[in-house]
């Protein structure tokens, strides 16, 4: 018990010393917390910070964003990945909606659409202050290394034992800065090959630390294979429009965004330059992208004109985007302008 009321405090201390001043954290407003804590799922705190104000800016209320177009909902995420976040949350919004005001306990807003064990943990501790530990993936790896868990990170019954540790460990008093110091300490010392260990407020109470085996923590007994994928997106211009085609509802992935045109798609494009090359990774999956200008002298089935001037107020997919900023990197004026900057 002892060891646990030491652990608490020297988390608390530290993290109100360091921890990092984001925009979700000067907020008590349970919809600001709930927004952010959907964008970070799966993605990196350097990524959401650019979102974050303008989505709640464009969405200022649950109201707001339950009664925009999906279009506008898509195009304002458009960028962040994992896409059906965004059709979760505007399904979540008409609930909280109807219901007047945002559920604040555990079990209702779990119920919500594209919550899970974890967000509703982070929202109800954050927001109203709601005694549940929040276990994401770094939570996960300090308290691995804290316990030295000797199980598999990808098993079942490794995880409900560390999320059975947190929940021991947890400040019922301060539940919401616990949980946040815990993500605040993954994120920032407790990293996953190189842990700063000196840094670390927990360093004396941890098990891995002590064995000099922190390397050896989270155990991985089943690495998952990456993969690579080689593609061509064709930028099809003319009269001021852009040809492209749009994912069906049903897609299993970014249902309703467009997307520039592959080899498949068209026939015997002409094909007039390269305009760049890039990288996209999803998952275990890296994508190399070539992204060439093409012009085509026949109809095409499937593929949409649409005007290049309204682009930015149509959900486009990830790699649209980055294919548009290699053709503009690569544009006359663009080249010429960087030259003359550069004198």
């Amino acid at each position: 018990m002892q060891a646990a009321a030491s652990i608490r405090r020297a988390l608390l201390d530290w993290y109100s010393r360091v921890k990092r001043d984001l925009p979700w954290r000067r907020t008590s407003d349970p919809y600001a917390i709930w927004i952010s804590e959907i964008m970070l799922q799966q993605t990196r705190v350097a990524a959401v910070l650019p979102y974050y104000d303008r989505f709640l800016k464009r969405f200022p209320t649950v109201q707001d964003l339950a009664n925009a177009p999906k279009e506008q909902v898509l195009a304002a995420w458009a960028g962040l990945g994992y896409y059906s976040r965004a059709r979760n949350i505007q399904k979540a919004a008409a609930r909280i909606a109807d219901a007047v005001a945002f559920p604040s306990d555990y079990d209702a807003i779990r119920e919500l659409p594209g919550i899970g064990d974890y967000t509703a943990a982070a929202v109800a501790s954050i927001a109203f202050n709601r005694p549940h530990a929040a276990i994401d993936g770094n939570a996960l790896r300090v308290f691995s290394r804290l316990t030295a868990e000797p199980g598999d990170i990808g098993a079942r019954v490794t995880r409900e034992r560390l999320t059975a540790a947190a929940g021991a460990l947890l400040d019922r008093k301060q539940p919401g800065d616990f949980n946040q110091a815990v993500m605040e300490l993954g994120a920032t010392v407790c990293l996953p090959k190189t842990p700063e260990c000196g840094k670390c407020p927990l360093s004396r109470h941890c098990a891995a630390y002590a064995a000099r085996a922190v390397d050896q923590y989270p155990v991985k007994l089943h690495k998952q294979q990456r993969t690579e994928v080689s593609e061509t997106l064709f930028y099809v211009e003319r009269d001021g429009q852009v040809l492209l085609w749009r994912r069906d509802a049903g897609s299993k992935r970014m249902a309703g965004f467009w997307e520039l045109p592959v080899q498949t798609q068209l026939k015997s494009p002409t094909i007039e330059n390269l305009a760049g090359e890039f990288r996209h990774t999803i998952v275990n999956t890296t994508y190399r992208f070539r992204v060439v200008r093409a012009s085509i002298s026949t109809k095409v089935d499937g593929l949409v004109w649409l005007p290049k001037k309204n682009l930015d107020e149509v959900p486009l997919s990830t790699t649209a985007k980055k294919a548009m900023l290699c053709l503009k990197k690569h544009e006359p004026g663009e080249a010429a302008r960087a030259a003359t900057a550069g004198r």
